[in-house]
């Protein structure tokens, strides 16, 4: 027990450092460079303390534009992360994503949707395309879960046949809207930018909105840590530990649809992150979710921290598609340890 609570705080600590020191670089770096001591002087004469030495530009571009889009990186990653940990754990499958049961498809028709209405929503700081792509996505899922209901059983196979078949409906409304209706067609542009996704976040209000879905989320998840050790077994071996299966089945697919939906609203889809951060993690840490549950969260928030990075840094003034990051990062790690570990896999 000891040892155990050893390698967590180890872990943790060290993951913790990685993601303190990809947002330090996160608001130091990009089309205006401010420096770490810059920003350690500013934060605290926001505290009231007395210093000097900064613009205000450089003030209004810390705290009103790149700060909140770093804290909303670190927020979607680690959503993203605890969400992944989750499906692939309750599915046993290491393929397994938070898009896999339709929330990607359900979050682009929202904000297909939204493209075409002739509505400019303002609430809270979001538009009516992040707000419809939140519902959208939790909207799929419950469609996916009704579909996969059998006699009062949800099996994971259903879930999982449910899950394509919806996904793929929904992307095919997705392309008839666009054939169809030439409001959308001149939008081609914004629904690409949702598909490749991007951190956009523009007003606190927006992180305080979010936050508190997200970091519940993942204490939520934390709490059931040991309901996912014990689904590692199979559904039989859980219930002979004696797990509600089909209660915490449904809580678990809830936290990790309200986690990626809020991911969503946030950041568009972006991919990868919830894919290879927690499986990397569980080849490196183990399959006992106690440990994989945070360490995934730290480890996602830092990976989409340092993406968003890259993905505004690498071509100024153009700013990639952090998608495309993600994508061009996980997708060859992702290979390196399927070759590299795949007599080594469990869960």
């Amino acid at each position: 027990m000891a040892m155990r609570r050893y390698r967590l705080a180890t872990v943790l600590a060290l993951l913790g450092a990685t993601l303190v020191t990809a947002m330090l670089l996160g608001t130091a770096f990009g089309a205006v460079a401010i420096s770490p001591w810059t920003f350690f002087k500013m934060s605290l004469g926001k505290l009231g303390l007395s210093f000097s030495g900064w613009s205000a530009a450089e003030e209004t571009i810390l705290f009103s534009l790149r700060l909140p889009r770093v804290v909303g990186a670190a927020l979607v990653g680690a959503a993203l992360a605890t969400a992944g940990v989750l499906f692939q754990g309750l599915l046993r499958n290491p393929m397994a994503d938070p898009y896999i049961i339709g929330t990607s498809a359900g979050a682009a028709l929202g904000a297909a949707v939204a493209l075409i209405l002739p509505l400019e929503v303002a609430l809270y700081g979001f538009g009516l395309a992040p707000l419809l792509a939140f519902f959208g996505a939790l909207g799929a899922v419950m469609v996916v879960y009704n579909l996969a209901r059998i006699g009062g059983r949800t099996p994971i196979v259903s879930v999982l046949l449910a899950g394509f078949a919806v996904s793929s409906l929904l992307f095919a409304a997705i392309a008839l809207l666009m054939t169809l209706n030439d409001r959308l067609q001149l939008k081609v542009r914004a629904v690409f930018a949702f598909l490749m996704g991007g951190v956009s976040v523009q007003d606190w209000r927006q992180i305080a909105i979010v936050a508190p879905l997200i970091l519940g989320g993942i204490l939520l998840a934390r709490l059931y840590a040991y309901r996912l050790n014990a689904f590692s077994l199979g559904e039989e071996g859980a219930a002979y530990l004696g797990i509600e299966v089909e209660r915490d089945k449904l809580v678990l697919l809830a936290i990790g649809s309200l986690l990626t939906a809020a991911a969503v609203s946030l950041g568009g889809l972006i991919g990868f992150v919830g894919l290879v951060v927690p499986h990397a993690l569980r080849l490196v840490l183990g399959p006992d979710h106690r440990l994989l549950l945070p360490a995934a969260a730290l480890g996602g928030a830092a990976f989409l921290v340092l993406s968003d990075l890259l993905a505004r840094s690498l071509l100024p003034p153009t700013e990639i598609p952090v998608g495309i990051i993600t994508a061009l990062i996980g997708a060859p790690v992702f290979i390196y340890l399927l070759r590299r570990h795949r007599q080594e896999y469990a869960f």
